[in-house]
C-alpha cells in the first residue's frame, strides 16, 4: 500500500513539472478581461444600406465606360450648328439713321465642334463659317427702298471672336448709287457686335457642357 501511494506522489510531481514547462521557450500566454460595469460596450454588428454597399465613384468627366478619364472625344456638330442658328436668329433688328434691317436667315452654318477629355480634364473647341441673309428698308432720295444682302463671316475658331471679320454684299441693287450702296453696307456692318455677343454666348454654353 505504501508503494502505491508513493507512485501517485511521483506521478503528480511529474505532471506539475510538465505544466511548468509550458511557460518556457516557444510558449505564449493570454489574459481575458472580465467585463466590469465601467468597461466600454462591445461593438454591435451594423447592417449596411444599399448605398453603403456600393464602392465610391470618382468624379469622372467622361462616359460611363471611361472610368479612368483617359482620352475621349465627342462630336458636338449637331448641337452646335442648331444652337448657333438659334442664337443668331434671335438677334434683334437694327435701326440706322436712314433705315432699319434684320437677319432673315442663316443660309450657311458649317464647321465642327468637339469636346475632348484627356486625363479627366475637359477641353472644347470649334471652327465655323457663316453666311447671314439680311433684309431692310432704307430711305433713298426720299423714297423707301427694300434692300437685301448677305453678310459673310469667314472661318473663325474658339477664342478668336475678338478678331471676328465680316463682309457685306448687296443683292442686285444696280439702280442704287455707289454712295448709297456704301452707306447701306456700312449700316449692315453694325451687325458685327450683336453677332459677336451671340457667339460668345455659344462659346460659354459649349464650355459648360
Amino acid at each position: 500500500m505504501e508503494n502505491g501511494g508513493g507512485g501517485d506522489i511521483e506521478c503528480n510531481k511529474n505532471n506539475k513539472e510538465k505544466e511548468g514547462s509550458v511557460g518556457g521557450e516557444g510558449s505564449y500566454r493570454y489574459w481575458v478581461r472580465e467585463a466590469t460595469a465601467d468597461a466600454a460596450p462591445l461593438p454591435l454588428p451594423k447592417k449596411l444600406s444599399p448605398q453603403e454597399h456600393l464602392p465610391s465613384q470618382p468624379n469622372n468627366l467622361g462616359s460611363v465606360w471611361n472610368t479612368a478619364g483617359t482620352w475621349e472625344e465627342k462630336n458636338l456638330n449637331n448641337w452646335a450648328t442648331h444652337r448657333i442658328k438659334e442664337l443668331l436668329l434671335s438677334v434683334a433688328s437694327l435701326e440706322f439713321s436712314g433705315g432699319k434691317a434684320e437677319i432673315a436667315q442663316v443660309s450657311k452654318c458649317s464647321g465642327d465642334a468637339f469636346l475632348v477629355i484627356v486625363r479627366n480634364k475637359k477641353r472644347v473647341g470649334y471652327t465655323y463659317e457663316l453666311t447671314l441673309k439680311v433684309k431692310g428698308e432704307w430711305t433713298v432720295k426720299e423714297e423707301k427702298r427694300m434692300v437685301k444682302g448677305d453678310i459673310d463671316f469667314p472661318e473663325f475658331s474658339f477664342g478668336e471672336l475678338d478678331d471676328l471679320q465680316m463682309q457685306v454684299q448687296l443683292n442686285d441693287e444696280k439702280d442704287l448709287s455707289q454712295q448709297d450702296k456704301l452707306q447701306i453696307s456700312q449700316d449692315l456692318k453694325l451687325f458685327l457686335q450683336p453677332v459677336r455677343e451671340k457667339l460668345l454666348q455659344f462659346e460659354q454654353e459649349l464650355k459648360d457642357r
